[in-house]
């Protein structure tokens, strides 16, 4: 019996890659007493970690997780939810983490989607394990970080397996591992699926593009929720033994992160603009030594060029801005510290999100798909090894994302004839609050269940402080009575709080088109025929 070779004669061999929980092993072995993680008066070594993560894995597996599985992750930043993502790469499951903002519905929504079959989840969130349950019957496993009613002691587990050694899960390049939940650019969310492969090359471009020099000598302060970039960006510092160090509590304490700053000598950051403008416009920026600092990565919104200007003065030339969805975790474009300038001038491309990241190439296309020339508007469309393997049993959506080969943002911009990429507006409706999407026709029709409310349509508007933020335009049914406390405490418990509207206005009746459409366009310019918005963003009241 012969087999036939594909075309360019090489025989179709398995495509294995590196199981990314071997980073972990990797540090615990090069540097096994050096400190890996800090999270207040908790400090453990990599030997440590490493250690922890085999003994829940050995857990895991004894209560039937294996490979291909998918385990929620319902946490707060903490070591259990850091070391989650590297057990569930270790067993081949596959990690599923939330926003531990959202609300218990919300999450449930996450746990039927994905088809999780075990949960990690925080003791603070006791009602999100019970609306988990409720729409995932698959969920066999509990496992409750701290002291809670619900599931077995994360902590417990740990120590009654510790100093067993668990062998990883072979994996191949398109073998899953983490489900990145996003709406992409409308509807619910959806579960964009990562590889252990695609994640390889994601850590090396962030190496090369992001952070290039990063080594154990240097040591990472976490801002932001591990569950989404932030996760993305402590994976690639475990690659190069970076200490992870973590805000000692809950809230953001500004004051705190410079202190930890000065005290460890961090030398990265990963945050959002708004985070990053908080950051340099309190006191304390001036009270606490800096001077570590190479690399302030922000993402997830623009940075008005006033914050750029005052970050850079601060803080020196340390900014990297990226831009990049989840379903290309993050690796579109880039623009380094080199090219953020403090004074304007010829020499500076204002209002650019940079140039295409190490091996990832853009287009700017039309309608059909057509590449246009410099400085024409179109939707911008990204190729190469970042891009999602596609959504999670999401058919639909996979045909709506692709295009010839071609990841389709959902971005509007152009590109200038030296590839510099500009973003001009959105092709839906998204806005981007605080660094993260807000997508409005949920909320909208989360309002219109409201027995007061006819018709409503969100507009994301710029806001000084969060990047965004949402104004809702509803029309009160006929003979009721409401106001804008009344739908703000009616949304309240619905949504997360970021996805809550800055102001709710009332009309009579909202602008349609001649096909009895309400349009976002109409509405915003009605709003700004009103005095109700201006450029600036919402009007004083």
């Amino acid at each position: 019996m012969s087999t036939v070779a594909p075309k360019g004669g090489v025989a179709p061999y398995s495509k294995r890659v590196m199981n990314l929980a071997h980073f972990l092993r990797q540090s615990a072995r090069r540097f096994p007493q050096e400190v890996g993680f800090v999270h207040g008066d908790l400090v453990l070594d990599w030997s440590r970690l490493d250690a922890r993560v085999d003994a829940m894995c050995v857990a895991l597996a004894k209560r039937g997780v294996t490979k291909g599985d998918r385990v929620l992750v319902q946490s707060k930043n903490c070591v259990q939810m850091f070391e989650s993502m590297f057990a569930c790469f270790r067993l081949g499951a596959v990690w599923v983490p939330t926003n531990f903002r959202q609300t218990p519905d919300e999450v449930a929504y996450l746990a039927e989607a994905s088809g999780a079959t075990a949960m990690i989840c925080h003791a603070d969130f006791p009602d999100h394990v019970t609306a988990a349950r409720r729409d995932a019957p698959g969920i066999s496993t509990v496992v409750a970080i701290g002291d809670a009613a619900f599931g077995e002691s994360y902590d417990a587990l740990v120590e009654e397996n510790l100093g067993t050694r668990f062998t990883p899960a072979d994996v191949e390049h398109d073998d899953p591992c983490w489900f990145f939940f996003t709406s992409g650019t409308t509807g619910r969310p959806k579960a964009a699926v990562l590889t252990h492969g695609q994640m390889g090359f994601v850590v090396t471009n962030h190496l090369c593009d992001l952070m290039p020099g990063t080594t154990q000598a240097d040591a990472s302060l976490v801002v932001a929720p591990l569950s989404h970039g932030a996760g993305i960006h402590q994976l690639v510092n475990t690659a190069r033994s970076v200490k992870t160090i973590l805000l000692p509590t809950d809230s953001f304490d500004i004051a705190e992160a410079w202190r930890i700053v000065q005290d460890w000598k961090v030398t990265n950051i990963f945050t959002v603009p708004t985070i990053t403008k908080m950051l340099v416009e309190h006191p304390s920026v001036d009270q606490f030594d800096h001077s570590t600092l190479r690399y302030v990565i922000y993402a997830g919104a623009p940075m008005y060029r006033e914050d750029q200007k005052r970050a850079l003065k601060k803080l020196g030339k340390v900014l990297v801005q990226y831009f990049g969805l989840g379903e290309v975790t993050g690796n579109i474009t880039v623009l380094p510290p080199a090219l953020h300038e403090v004074e304007d001038g010829p020499h500076v491309k204002i209002g650019t999100c940079g140039f295409e990241r190490t091996a990832m190439q853009v287009q700017i296309q039309d309608e059909q798909g057509v590449e246009l020339n410099p400085f024409e508007t179109g939707e911008i469309c990204v190729c190469g090894p970042a891009v999602l393997a596609g959504y999670y049993n999401n058919p639909e959506a996979n045909e709506k994302a692709f295009r010839k080969g071609w990841f389709r943002t959902g971005d509007l911009g152009h590109m200038d004839e030296q590839g510099f990429v500009y973003i001009t507006g959105r092709a839906s409706d998204m806005y981007i609050s605080g660094g993260s999407n807000v997508y409005p026709r949920e909320i909208e029709e989360k309002l219109l269940t409201h027995a007061a409310i006819e018709e409503v349509a969100i507009v994301g508007v710029p806001d000084p402080k969060w990047g965004e933020v949402g104004i809702a335009v509803c029309v009160a049914r006929a003979g009721t009575a409401v106001s804008e406390a009344d739908v703000l405490a009616f949304l309240e418990p619905k949504v997360s709080r970021y996805k809550l509207p800055k102001r709710v206005i009332f009309w009579e009746s909202l602008p349609k088109s001649a096909y009895g459409k309400i349009t976002k366009k109409m509405v915003r310019e009605a709003l700004e025929e009103r005095g109700e918005i201006s450029s600036q963003g919402v009007a004083a009241q």
